[in-house]
């Protein structure tokens, strides 16, 4: 079987709140790219996309972009999360044939209102996990007043799903407003989630809870692609820091090396075609750690390109079948216990 662990989805009634919703135009952009995507939303042609994968073909989904927080104050993000969870909760009902499972969503600007969401979802809607975001609201997620979310999801063992954040308003350059040409996205959403990667082993989330599961989208970022600089560069963190910029430097006492706390992610094979990535990442994290993901319906077929890629890429791989079952679907029954 092949478990797409990485998809997204809106079910209809959360579709039709969030159009009707008034927001800033930078979550409207993000709104937009979801939106403009027929699949995303309607069933019976999403359906008839997945037919060409076989009936041993089933997705994992999640909500995509922008994040609830991104929607609004807590009132708000917390409103948007129930409906959101519940309506996967109820897609994943009506078609086990079709769905292994969903991931749920978390009102992140209200941190305890996350861990309550974190129960319910997983307690009563059976929830696989949660989906995190590279920040919040422009926090960085190793802020302590997240501590709760991971402890609670090491306590479940129960994976966490993250995907990345950014838009236009984040400009490349300081002397620039917003960023240009949507580099913001190819480029920008991967080093945003090379961050979250970083901050939580430096802020040491990794040495306080090395139970918890976190699966990085898009084969990891870009640490496997530059584990050379991870590597020996965090290893002389500090060096060559001034004096009065040490204070930069400081982190979590650690027991092993900054490398080694990275390998502990997890990443998906949502590489858009990019055959030597995919081997990159299973280089870098080893086939227990890869699962098969393809980020349907984000492909410029609107739905089946990416699987079909992705298909294509891990067939053509030199694995072994052992390693080729584990990354479609013996790490995703694994890790998500289904």
């Amino acid at each position: 079987m092949k478990i797409d662990v990485f998809c997204h989805l809106m079910p209809r009634t959360y579709a039709d709140r969030l159009a009707s919703h008034g927001q800033s135009a930078d979550a409207a952009n993000l709104r937009l790219r979801s939106s403009g995507v027929p699949a995303m939303v309607d069933l019976d042609l999403r359906f008839r996309q997945m037919e060409e994968f076989g009936d041993d073909y089933r997705q994992v989904i999640s909500l995509p972009a922008p994040a609830v927080e991104d929607i609004g104050p807590p009132p708000v993000s917390r409103e948007f999360a129930r409906l959101g969870n519940e309506g996967l909760a109820e897609v994943v009902r009506r078609h086990p044939e079709r769905f292994a499972g969903f991931v749920a969503c978390l009102p992140m600007n209200d941190a305890d209102a996350a861990v309550e969401e974190i129960d319910y979802a997983c307690g009563q809607l059976g929830a696989l996990g949660v989906q995190l975001y590279t920040h919040v609201n422009g926090h960085p997620m190793d802020e302590p007043r997240f501590e709760p979310v991971y402890r609670r999801m090491a306590e479940l063992d129960r994976m966490i799903w993250v995907h990345p954040s950014r838009n236009s308003s984040w400009a490349d350059y300081p002397t620039e407003k917003r960023s240009r040409y949507e580099l913001w996205w190819v480029f920008g959403w991967e080093y945003d989630t090379a961050l979250f990667m970083g901050r939580l082993v430096l802020s040491g989330v990794l040495e306080r809870y090395p139970t918890l599961k976190i699966l990085v989208h898009h084969g990891g970022s870009l640490v496997p692609h530059f584990s050379g600089r991870v590597g020996p560069g965090l290893d002389q963190l500090g060096a060559r820091t001034p004096a009065d910029q040490r204070e930069d430097v400081e982190h979590y006492p650690l027991s092993k090396r900054p490398l080694d706390y990275f390998r502990m992610f997890y990443a998906d094979t949502a590489m858009f075609g990019a055959q030597h990535a995919i081997r990159c990442s299973l280089d870098f994290f080893g086939a227990d750690h890869v699962l098969f993901a393809s980020d349907s319906p984000f492909d410029p077929e609107q739905g089946p390109g990416y699987i079909r890629s992705t298909i294509a890429n891990l067939e053509a791989l030199d694995l072994t079948d052992e390693d080729r079952r584990r990354i479609y679907e013996g790490n995703a029954r694994r890790l998500l216990r289904l």
